[in-house]
């Protein structure tokens, strides 16, 4: 398999380059974590930066090779990552430009790619994280609506969200694979609750949302009724394939800053932390090989394929291995939450459940890529 950038690839990131050189320095300061109103205005501010040079649809009608190309190289100039724009640009819109109708399409995806709208998830609840089939927030018809009544939990971005991807249970009698239909819910609608949720690192980017007889137009229906899982399927392909590229260029760049510091501050003397260090510098060379190879699949393809769990699956591991020699490195300072890297490491805990959790990555390798049989 062919791994270098064509030409005419080469030339999009110097063009990309130049574009960041001059456009990152105009940003205004970004807002503290817990201002999400100010936080909401500076992504959606760089997302329109975005549109009005060209860039804003990468993620959708560019190639992966240049999605994979702007992805590093935002990340290495220091850009902006896409915040609250999330869901909508990575989640949402992709699988609108996949499954939507010619109308949703019209009606959705240029707000998102411009910078207008902010979209969250609706998909985990407390009874159905990992399991997320056994969902139990029902929808049922009246007229040209749906009334959805039920509740849903680490719901990104919803406090600042006008839509939300929702999946909910439209036929209970049905096998629970087969009653799920994928719904765009207005954030503004009646009978919408939202209780941020505040994380171990003190930051308020999930949400429990509660709806009680919401009306949701069933023109809002994402794919036919009860289709939903296999839409659902499309939408978590593009969260586990390139979602966490750009993560993997800023482990690569705090791993250099980490030896820089251990040989400031003594600990590199240490073997067994300089063993540590070069063995993550393995892994995430690694990493980027893989993801360069499911990038090169999904050329093919159309879209991520199942080596994305792969690529999830040994990426949260290795994020928080990472962070635990941030911690070796810092020594007592690694208490300090004013410290760098301190705040980056508690949020690594949660990374081996959020996008789907290891145990369900590593079914659906059993299953998909090695074709073991399914546990009865």
């Amino acid at each position: 398999m062919d791994l270098s950038y064509t030409p005419e690839e080469e030339d999009f990131r110097a063009r990309l380059r130049e574009w960041l050189a001059k456009a990152l320095p105009g940003l205004p300061p970004k807002p503290r974590p817990e201002d999400w109103p100010g936080r909401r205005a500076y992504d959606l501010g760089w997302q329109r930066m975005l549109y009005d040079a060209g860039y804003a649809d990468v993620h959708w009608d560019a190639s992966p090779t240049v999605r994979l190309i702007f992805l590093e190289e935002t990340e290495k100039a220091g850009a902006p990552y896409v915040g609250a724009n999330f869901v909508g640009l990575l989640h949402a819109g992709p699988t609108i430009a996949a499954e939507g109708t010619e109308e949703q399409r019209a009606r959705w995806l240029t707000p998102i790619l411009r910078g207008d709208e902010v979209w969250c998830q609706g998909f985990s609840e407390p009874g159905a994280g990992s399991d997320l089939a056994a969902l139990r927030t029902r929808a049922w018809r009246d007229g040209d609506d749906y009334v959805v009544s039920g509740s849903k939990i680490w719901t990104s971005h919803a406090e600042v969200a006008d839509w939300c991807e929702l999946l909910v249970r439209t036929d209970a009698e049905a096998p629970r694979h087969r009653g799920i239909s994928w719904l765009a819910m207005p954030m503004d609608a009646p009978g919408i609750t939202v209780r941020p949720l505040r994380t171990l690192a003190g930051s308020a980017e999930f949400a429990e949302v509660f709806l009680d007889e919401v009306r949701v137009p069933v023109a809002n229906r994402v794919g036919a009724e009860n289709d939903g899982w296999r839409v659902t399927m499309v939408t978590l392909s593009f969260e586990r394939g390139t979602a966490f590229v750009g993560e993997v260029v800023a482990c690569r760049r705090v791993l250099g800053d980490l030896a820089r510091v251990a040989r400031e501050n003594g600990t590199w003397d240490d073997p067994v932390l300089r063993r540590r260090l070069g063995r993550l510098n393995a892994e995430f060379r690694a990493l980027w090989r893989l993801t360069q190879w499911n990038v090169s699949e999904a050329e093919g393809r159309g879209a991520p394929g199942v080596g994305g769990s792969v690529f999830k699956l040994r990426y949260s591991h290795a994020r928080q291995e990472l962070y635990d020699a941030a911690a070796a490195v810092l020594g007592p300072d690694a208490l300090d939450l004013d410290r760098p890297w301190v705040l980056d490491r508690l949020s690594s805990l949660s990374y081996t459940i959020a996008a789907g959790t290891s145990q369900i990555q590593r079914n659906i390798v059993a299953e998909r890529i090695l074709g073991l049989p399914k546990g009865r």
